[in-house]
């Protein structure tokens, strides 16, 4: 009997991820030997957007790209397409995650990844895949901020799961203001997102669920509660306070400091 036709359907396509322990040899070795991911059990995805936040070290990138190995993705950025290593350098963590997923069947998926990305500029390059899915210019004649939109604009097809590590990194505040407009685009059309982010101003998307990674683990938290929107809110309302403190105090630490 015939399979029948399974189409692209609008999202959601991730529920949940869950760490499973019965797969992990070594619970005191990395990843798992971080908070953030010894003291994860279940941890579910907002139909539409997601955040990761949380200090550097937290291990949001690292749950992220696990989370993206799982899905099939290259752990340095791309689509199913992409299977390139520069450098073998992501943890084990996939291999003890297991994924709730619906039944719908994301149209296109992509996992961005900013510390990677001019490695999958050269892959694209290499492989000779057609300028056109990028805007027509190779994105290494591009600065990293206009290719990452190159990529947004033109790459992105909708109807799609898009995981981003950083996407940030190169993009200005203006910038940043625009991805949320294009971000917005993509949800209206069906698809689904999940960024590790220390923009306070990417993570200022109504509605979505922030997750918070510290060495309490995982918990979620309101926008208003989270140390970049309350540091970037007390340095914007008084630059002057903050950096004469924050300057006389480091001042003082070099004083205390004997000398080499």
């Amino acid at each position: 009997m015939a399979r029948p036709k399974t189409n692209p359907s609008l999202g959601p396509y991730l529920i949940q991820a869950e760490l499973l322990r019965e797969r992990i040899a070594d619970a005191g070795t990395y990843p798992y030997s971080l908070p953030a991911i010894r003291h994860l059990l279940t941890l579910s995805f907002h139909p539409k957007v997601t955040f990761f936040v949380g200090e550097n070290g937290s291990g949001k990138s690292t749950l992220l790209e696990g989370i993206a190995v799982e899905c099939g993705l290259n752990p340095e950025g791309g689509s199913h397409n992409f299977n390139f290593a520069t450098r073998a350098s992501h943890s084990r963590l996939s291999e003890a995650l297991r994924l709730a997923k619906t039944t719908r069947l994301a149209r296109d998926s992509y996992f961005l990844r900013a510390e990677s990305f001019y490695n999958v500029a050269t892959e694209i390059e290499r492989l000779g895949v057609s300028l056109t899915a990028y805007g027509g210019t190779s994105l290494h004649e591009q600065s990293h901020g206009e290719s990452f939109f190159a990529l947004l604009q033109h790459r992105f097809r909708g109807s799609g799961l898009y995981l981003m590590d950083e996407p940030e990194a190169a993009l200005s505040p203006r910038r940043q203001l625009q991805f949320l407009s294009i971000l917005h685009d993509y949800c209206k059309r069906g698809s689904q997102f999940i960024l590790a982010t220390h923009s306070p101003i990417l993570m200022a998307y109504p509605d979505a669920w922030i997750y918070l990674f510290d060495d309490e683990g995982i918990r979620r938290v309101e926008y208003t509660e989270t140390e970049h929107y309350l540091v970037t809110r007390g340095f914007l309302s008084n630059p002057k306070r903050t950096l004469d403190v924050l300057l006389a105090e480091e001042a003082s630490d070099r004083r205390d400091q004997p000398d080499q």
